[in-house]
């Protein structure tokens, strides 16, 4: 990591968050371990007007208050970020080993990419979720913000950013590379997703409700209704829809 008064960094990771006091610290810790010689700053955006996760944070870690909302949050992060390139990273989610490296030689190649997913489970059928969200992504070349989306800066900022929708925006800005023809590059390593939305809420209904809510955001249904349906099984900020 780097202090706020140094270089500009190599990376700029932004993590949009909304209660997830305990699980920052065991991020911002992997990072620090999987960083190795990399330069990065940490930009934590807090929904929470009162700041209750970044009230947690140490000092080499940035952090702000934004209006909730994933979109909103990431774009305030954006705003402020110093790197060319820009990670936008859950709280919850784990970035492999070479993660950096990856990183790093995807964007010789093209303006933005993300990771396979990968569930922190042993039960096979969260890891057949897994994998068949992977070989989605693959398919499609539209990740999912839980795969660790990275860009680059002015890619992002030429898109407009994420659009200010209250779901759905790393799907509108994957869709929008698409439309430009820009490619979007999957690496093979897998992230580590928590498993507690599965677990809190049941994995087939869990992940039958998010496909639907995806079929019906490409069938042209608002992402407002689709989150007025979304919103009340929410039990927190942290949201899949693989």
């Amino acid at each position: 990591m780097i202090a706020l008064d140094s270089a500009p960094p190599e990376l700029s990771i932004i993590i949009p968050v909304l209660n997830e006091g305990l699980s920052i610290t065991t991020c911002l810790h992997h990072l620090q371990r999987v960083a190795a010689d990399f330069t990065y700053e940490v930009i934590v955006v807090d929904g929470d007007p009162e700041g209750s996760t970044v009230q947690h944070l140490p000092a080499e870690a940035r952090g702000i208050i934004a209006p909730a909302g994933r979109g909103s949050q990431m774009n305030a992060g954006a705003k402020i970020a110093q790197a060319s390139t820009l990670l936008f990273l859950h709280a919850d989610t784990l970035l492999p080993d070479q993660a950096f490296t990856q990183i790093q030689k995807v964007l010789q190649q093209a303006p933005a990419g993300a990771f396979d997913l990968g569930i922190d489970s042993s039960r096979p059928s969260l890891q057949w979720i897994g994998h068949l969200a992977s070989w989605r992504s693959r398919l499609t070349r539209i990740p999912y913000g839980d795969q660790a989306i990275f860009i680059y800066r002015s890619t992002f900022m030429k898109m407009g950013g994420f659009p200010n929708i209250p779901i759905m925006e790393d799907v509108a800005l994957m869709q929008a590379l698409k439309r430009h023809h820009l490619p979007i590059w999957i690496v093979r390593d897998r992230v580590l997703v928590s498993p507690r939305r599965w677990e809190q809420e049941g994995i087939i209904a869990c992940t039958l409700r998010n496909w639907l809510i995806l079929s019906l955001y490409y069938l042209g249904v608002s992402p407002n209704r689709l989150w007025r349906w979304y919103r009340p099984q929410q039990p927190s900020e942290s949201r899949r829809k693989t």
